[in-house]
């Protein structure tokens, strides 16, 4: 009897693992994400010259509001991986949303900064998919050492 119950209770750790192991990846690229759009929007702001101008762009802002909006961006994101490392539901529902809004400002933005915004899209991409994938009762707390 006891070997019929073994492989699940290894089925379910394996699955716990990978879904904490999301979580926690989550969290890390999240906290990146939003450290690095809180340095674009504080270069963005002091009107650096790593930016390109860009004439006749239709979604075309001051730079200085580009600036403002990644980093309030990024604060928001850094707070919200903050509760991801606590596995909370609020911050996976906050996390996909900030991650949805960190893509659409650096699709926005693109001409001021083409190649890492298109490299800040991606890493949110991936931040979305780890969300999304672990289902809720698999990630428990991330950080217990089943």
């Amino acid at each position: 009897m006891t070997a019929t119950h073994a492989p699940h209770s290894h089925h379910t750790s394996a699955k716990h693992a990978w879904a904490a192991g999301l979580m926690v990846f989550a969290a890390v690229m999240l906290t990146l994400v939003g450290i690095l759009d809180i340095f674009r929007g504080i270069m963005a702001i002091a009107e650096d010259d790593v930016f390109l101008t860009t004439r006749n762009y239709v979604f075309e802002f001051d730079l200085t509001g580009w600036g403002w909006i990644h980093l309030a961006l990024g604060v928001v994101a850094v707070i919200v991986s903050l509760g991801l490392f606590q596995a909370a539901t609020w911050a996976r529902v906050a996390g996909v949303a900030i991650a949805g809004l960190v893509v659409i400002a650096n699709f926005l933005s693109l001409p001021y900064y083409p190649v890492w915004s298109v490299i800040m899209i991606a890493l949110s991409g991936f931040i979305i998919w780890a969300l999304c994938v672990a289902k809720k009762e698999d990630v428990g707390d991330p950080f217990d050492a089943r």
